[in-house]
Formats: structure tokens, sequence, C-alpha cells
């Protein structure tokens, strides 16, 4: 919106400024001229008549008409001698004025620009005394440049107005596009979009919309697919298991039932990862529940954990899946960490979860690996101990599916701080 008010205002006030200098510079400036120029003409007149004619009646006639007719007060103070007048004038007005009287007048002058708040004074050097002039400002100035400002300014302001409405109301379809196409991606319920706005716009709308349908199906096949092969892949396993039940016991056959109690944790990774968590709805939840609900699971298995809430915080998330995420973070925490720290709070961008151990903790330069699914560190980390490098994985995916994100850094505490970011 911004670029588009400076693509529509920027010409605007171009032509505005080169109007503006075309009328001062010409207009304004030609008038000014011949202002001052009547009004040095009207004096002129006045002194002449004077000087030529020395009538005390004709110079009282001449006087009275000059009020009348040239709308000037004139008096004449014998034997005064008017000093040095100030040179130095300020403003076109002014300079036109004194060019005219030193054209049409030719005597010694002086111009009180302030003499009263409507009129100046003029006072002019005769040979039998000094002639005072009172003139009203409104002979030197057009009220036609106060009438082409107020014009201007008022188009301008109003163009301007006009410009911002019509752009919000351009934009606000494009932002509503957005918060739709940001709300889908975090999983919201945006049955209620509409294509709205300019054809441009709307094509884009209809874009997203036959995009997000695409989308639903193939995740709607992907569940159903992934339903199937839970089930077939379930199905041998439990029979296998029923099977080994019915062995008597003894050592191959704890190997080999370890060997499919790991199988079938495994497929439940594998499936977990595979299905994320498109079909659960997004609720408002208190994250201070949530958490020390995961805290307290992972405490009744072991370790020293210890959560730490700086407040209510209650968002609209899909509660399973960040359930998950909290809970593999902590568990990673915990199967390489002694101790385990947990922290919980806002910040200015959202909210953020802080899980710390006091573990190894991981290379900088692997930090990113760990999140890629079926990644492991044997180098850093025990792979007798490890998990099948889907747990960092799933928990990321969790998160970014919400909008936010995990990083991972040095903790205070010596080994590894897991950093989540969820906006609000």
């Amino acid at each position: 919106m911004g670029r588009s008010l400076v693509i529509i205002i920027t010409p605007l006030i171009l032509l505005q400024i080169i109007t503006s200098y075309v009328f001062f510079d010409r207009s304004w400036n030609t008038v000014t001229r011949r202002l001052a120029s009547g009004l040095a003409g009207d004096i002129a007149f006045v002194i002449a008549g004077t000087t030529e004619r020395h009538e005390s009646n004709y110079q009282e006639w001449l006087l009275t008409q000059a009020r009348g007719q040239f709308d000037l007060r004139l008096s004449l103070v014998e034997g005064e001698t008017l000093p040095t007048p100030d040179k130095n004038y300020e403003g076109l007005v002014q300079l036109h004025l004194a060019q005219a009287l030193q054209e049409r007048v030719g005597r010694p002058f002086s111009i009180n620009w302030n003499h009263t708040k409507r009129d100046l004074l003029i006072a002019v050097q005769l040979d039998k005394g000094v002639l005072h002039i009172e003139a009203p400002h409104e002979r030197l100035f057009n009220d036609t440049t106060y009438i082409f400002l107020i014009w201007m300014v008022g188009s301008s302001l109003v163009l301007f107005t006009v410009a911002m409405l019509f752009m919000r109301g351009q934009v606000r379809p494009i932002r509503r596009l957005a918060e739709a196409v940001d709300g889908f991606g975090k999983g919201h319920d945006i049955s209620s979009f509409k294509p709205e706005g300019s054809t441009e716009v709307r094509q884009a709308a209809a874009a997203f919309e036959r995009m997000r349908d695409r989308i639903l199906r193939q995740i709607q096949q992907r569940t159903e697919m992934l339903a199937g092969v839970s089930h077939d892949l379930r199905t041998p396993l439990t029979r296998m298991k029923l099977e080994l039940a019915m062995i008597k016991p003894g050592p191959e056959v704890d190997a080999l039932r370890t060997d499919v109690t790991e199988m079938e944790r495994m497929v439940e990774g594998y499936l977990a990862f595979a299905r994320g968590d498109d079909a659960e709805a997004v609720v408002p939840t208190d994250l201070a529940n949530l958490v020390q609900e995961v805290v307290d699971a992972a405490l009744r298995e072991g370790g020293i954990i210890d959560f730490h809430c700086e407040g209510p915080v209650t968002v609209p998330i899909r509660p399973i899946a960040f359930h998950r995420a909290v809970a593999n973070l902590i568990a990673n925490a915990k199967r390489y960490g002694d101790n385990v720290w947990v922290t919980l709070g806002h910040r200015t961008y959202g909210i953020e979860i802080l899980v710390d151990d006091d573990g190894p903790g991981i290379p900088t330069t692997l930090r990113e690996e760990v999140f890629r699914p079926f990644y492991r560190i044997e180098t850093s980390r025990n792979p007798e101990t490890g998990g099948i490098g889907l747990g960092l994985a799933i928990a990321r995916d969790a998160i970014r599916r919400h909008g936010g994100d995990i990083v991972l850094e040095d903790s205070p505490h010596g080994g590894l701080r897991a950093r989540l970011r969820l906006p609000l």
C-alpha cells in the first residue's frame, strides 16, 4: 500500500511543484509587477498635478479625487525633508514597487510597509515638502494567488484521501488472502475465505483455493494409505507376538521378542512421522498445563527435571502434536543429560519454550543435520541408547505446522538448549 501511494502521489507532487513554479515565476510575478506599476502611475499622476498647478483649490480637488478614484489618502507636509531612505527591500512585491516608483515618479521616496495593518505609507520628496500617500495593501496583492494556493492544496488533500481509500480497498483483499494462506499453513479453518478484490487478486485467490483443495485431497489419500499400511504391518507383528508368547521361554526367544518389540516401536515411529498431524483440529490450549503433563510423565519414567512457567499461556494449537513435540525434546534432553530444565514464557515475538540439559551437546556444524529424518550422530551420542533418528524431525515438523520453529543452541548449563518459538 505504501509503494502504491508513493506511485500515485509522487507525480501529483511533481505536477504541483512545476505548476507552482510556473505560476509564481510567470503569472504572479507579472501580476505583481503590473499592480505595482499601476500604483506608482497613480502616485506619479497626483504628483504631476500638484507640481504643475499651484492653485490651492485645484490641489484640494486633486487630493479628494485621488481618495475617491484611486483609494489613496494623500497629505502634503510643506517644509519637511525626507530622511535617507532604506534601500533594503525584502520580497518580490517590495522590489517591484520600488522599481516602479523609481521609473514613474523619479523622486526620492521611502516605503513603510507596516504603517497600519491595512495600509502601507509611501513618502515622496517634493520641492516644497513631503507628500505622504497611504495606500491599501490590496492595491499590491491579488486574491487569485491565495485562491490558487487553497485550491491546489485542497484538491491535493482530496485526491490523496481518495487514493488512500481506493488503495486500502485494493490492498484489503490481498491481506485477507495472505491471512488465509498463513492460516491454512497453520492448520486453521479457512472455509469462510472468499475471493474478492480486483481481477488479478481474485485470480490469485482462486488459484490458492484450487491448491488448497489439491493439498487436502493428497492429505486424505495419504492418511487412508497410511491407515492401510499401519494395519498391514501391525497384523503380522501381532501374530509374531502371539506365537512368541506360546513358545517356551529361552535366550533365543527372549532375543527374538526384543527384536519384535523394537520393530513395533520403529514402525510406530515411521508412521507417526509420515502421518503428521493434519487431521487434528486446532483448539485453544493452556500450554502451562500441557507442558506440565509432559514433565510429569517424564518424571514418572525417572530423571531430574525442573519446570518453570512465567505465567498463564493460552494459544490455539493442535494439542496432541504439540504434546508430542515437547515430549520428544524433553526425552532427547533426558536421554543424554542427567538434569533437564524446562522454561515456558511470553516473549516479544510470541511464546518460547526452552529445554536445557547438561549432556555432551551437539557440535554447531551438525545442529541442522540432526533434524533430518533418520539422522543420528554416532560420534557424539551413544547409538546404543539413541532412538531411530525421528524425534527431533517429528518435533520440528509439528512446530513448523504451527508457524513456529525449533533451533538448537549452547545451554548455559553446559549441554544443549532446544529453543521452541511459537508466534502468536
